[in-house]
């Protein structure tokens, strides 16, 4: 079921761009293909462009500058979504909302989509994938329950949409956030409703 974000969301002038945020392993960057795919938008992973501009990867940015030279880079690139005047859809990093600085940006950028998971579910499709910094420590499941008691309020703060996406099939969620768009006044084509194929997962890039 979907919910709708904090009221608060209604103060802000709001962007044209679609953001998806949610926890790690929350499915932003599939459905966020996807959706590009479906909306003719193209979709821009944050995560992605940081590593791009840094020329390293996620953990080596970690590892050799440290998490505050991190967030700060990802303040700087939401600065520049929200300056951007072409729609498009972004995917943020799992911990871009927490920040108190952010949340204002995120708000203002555009349409909010929160993808919710429960811990449980989070640990089931991450396990043994060793790419996450965060994750690296002796009793993972447990430092998840702990990350999202902390971020999922924040979530919920940003969120204009929120959807539940644990067992859900992946045409099942797109359905429910293209409806909630066009519930929010979005034009979104009647062919969009069409079940997914392959070619949907090819990142719409201009």
């Amino acid at each position: 079921m979907s919910n709708t974000g904090h009221k608060k969301n209604s103060e802000y002038q709001k962007g044209g761009h679609l953001v998806l945020i949610g926890f790690m392993g929350s499915g932003k960057t599939s459905i966020g293909r996807s959706l590009s795919y479906k909306l003719k938008r193209a979709f821009y992973d944050t995560d992605k462009m940081i590593e791009e501009r840094e020329g390293i990867t996620i953990s080596e940015i970690f590892k050799t500058k440290g998490e505050k030279y991190f967030r700060e880079l990802e303040t700087q690139v939401l600065r520049e979504i929200r300056d951007d005047k072409i729609p498009r859809i972004y995917s943020l990093g799992g911990g871009t909302p927490v920040s108190l600085q952010n949340q204002p940006l995120i708000k203002t950028i555009g349409t909010v989509v929160y993808l919710r998971l429960q811990p449980e579910e989070v640990w089931e499709r991450l396990k043994g994938d060793t790419t996450r910094p965060l994750l690296q420590c002796e009793d993972p499941l447990a430092k998840i329950r702990s990350l999202m008691k902390l971020r999922s309020p924040a979530y919920e703060r940003c969120a204009d949409i929120i959807i539940d996406n644990g067992s859900k099939e992946r045409d099942d969620v797109i359905k429910e956030i293209l409806e909630e768009l066009q519930n929010r006044g979005w034009e979104i084509p009647p062919e969009s409703y069409k079940p997914s194929t392959d070619a949907d997962n090819t990142e719409n890039k201009e």
